[in-house]
């Protein structure tokens, strides 16, 4: 029986892996079996309330904490998440105090993407890193450069032994949980299946199993705005006129380049919440350019800046908002879709280029706003400023006006919004992969015993 079954789920202590994690555990818990999520201190106070109101609804949930090595590695004590990680130099450190296996949130898309570059050596055709090659394999035509490509692709003497490890782990695995539907991997589920020949179950989009507000505001991290100063702010805006800017809990682009995406916003002359990450050490150099240049005062009552966490679904999913600047990793992309909302895309490294290409040529549901280089951990600087304040103009632009191209996106947006709904209610595709995945491992289970 299905209450027999036990799951135990073990994020990687990164906000993009442990939101949709949590999220998981609960429409896991929903099929009436017991899930036990083992983190550490630090992580599971980010989430605490939230589960602790999952088992209140009776929902057979449990946390099991475990102290972080931060000493016996080396790391400041504290220092239990990818996103406090002050330094790239501190990565190794963090990734030998893991010593676990976890779960890829990533699409079949991307996943497929990047199976087919590397089993074909794709990205060995072309002659240098800027020349476009085809993605071979896939449903539809699908161009990227080595540029844009995960960092995986990028042998790092460093990290190698850490990948290899992750690799062989996938290797063994029974099958791959997929935090997405069918109806928007566009056929990729199935190639995905194929290549990897293993069992695949797409049983997203998870973010949608938080109905209340409080659970959307909660969501992930402690918000760095009150939940009622937010929405008052947002209920005071026209119906899809408001551009949400947020470009994830790992970004660590230049304060120079911040600033032109704050000119840009300033300058598109729309409404706008600008979330800033506060964390690093490049904040205070940002600050004091708000200072200077009295920023929050230019804006004021057009722009809402929020420094620190934002509760993204909950904005995302009030109907004064209307695009969404974000580096398209892929959370932010399917927390979008699920709210109708369509999106500029900002890549910045991993496979958010790839996202991206779904994103903007196959979905056909946001823009561009031309980066064309990732931006690895540590080469920021060197990089500098790669979208200028005209660039982001013009993007928010395209996406609020746009003519006929631009109210088709927005149409296109809102359909996805009510097929992703549609795939985790009883009888969707998501609803019922639930299931399968459920059934699928007893049946496992039952074999091996």
């Amino acid at each position: 029986m299905a209450e027999q079954l036990h799951f135990v789920l073990i994020p990687l202590m990164a906000q993009g892996h442990m939101i949709p994690m949590i999220d998981l555990a609960k429409l896991l818990a929903e099929q009436r079996v017991m899930v036990s999520l083992i983190t550490t201190p630090h992580n599971a106070s980010r989430f605490d309330s939230v589960i602790q109101r999952a088992t209140q609804s009776g929902l057979q949930i449990q946390v099991v904490k475990i102290p972080f090595p931060c000493r016996e590695v080396g790391l400041p004590v504290g220092c239990e998440n990818l996103d406090t990680l002050s330094s790239r130099d501190l990565l190794k450190r963090f990734y030998n105090a893991l010593g676990i296996v976890f779960l890829d949130g990533m699409g079949c898309f991307s996943l497929l993407c990047s199976h087919n570059v590397k089993l074909h050596k794709a990205h060995l055709s072309v002659a240098s890193d800027t020349e476009p090659f085809v993605v071979p394999g896939l449903p539809q035509t699908v161009e990227i450069t080595r540029a844009q490509l995960p960092g995986a692709f990028v042998s790092l003497p460093d990290l190698d032994d850490v990948r290899n490890k992750m690799q062989e782990a996938e290797m063994s695995a029974f099958g791959v949980v997929i935090n997405s539907f069918n109806e928007l991997e566009q056929g990729c589920v199935e190639q995905y299946q194929k290549a990897i020949k293993k069992k695949v179950w797409t049983i997203g989009p998870v973010s949608l199993c938080n109905k209340m507000n409080l659970d959307k505001f909660e969501r992930g991290n402690k918000a760095s705005i009150k939940e009622q100063k937010c929405m008052k702010w947002l209920d005071s805006k026209e119906p899809r006129s408001v551009i949400y800017a947020c470009l994830g809990s790992l970004c660590r682009l230049v304060p120079a380049q911040l600033i032109e995406l704050g000119l840009g916003l300033e300058a598109s002359q729309q409404p706008f919440i600008w979330v800033v990450k506060t964390s690093d050490e490049r904040a205070e150099e940002l600050e004091k350019w708000f200072s200077e240049q009295k920023y929050e005062e230019r804006i004021k009552g057009r722009g809402l800046l929020i420094k620190g966490w934002a509760p993204q679904v909950l904005i995302l999913s009030h109907p004064a908002i209307g695009g969404f600047i974000t580096h398209s990793g892929w959370n932010s992309t399917i927390e979008s879709v699920c709210s109708g909302v369509p999106m500029i895309t900002w890549p910045q490294f991993s496979e958010q280029f790839f996202n991206e290409k779904l994103i903007v040529q196959i979905l056909k549901i946001g823009v561009g706003v031309g980066v064309e280089v990732s931006v690895r951990w540590g080469e920021e600087e060197k990089l500098g400023v790669l979208v200028k304040k005209h660039q982001v103009e013009k993007a928010i632009d395209m996406l609020m006006d746009g003519g006929e191209e631009g109210e088709n996106r927005r149409v296109r947006a809102r359909e996805l919004a009510e097929i992703a709904r549609k795939s985790l209610e009883n009888g969707g595709s998501s609803y019922c992969n639930m299931s399968l995945l459920v059934r699928d491992i007893l049946e496992e289970i039952t074999k091996s015993q």
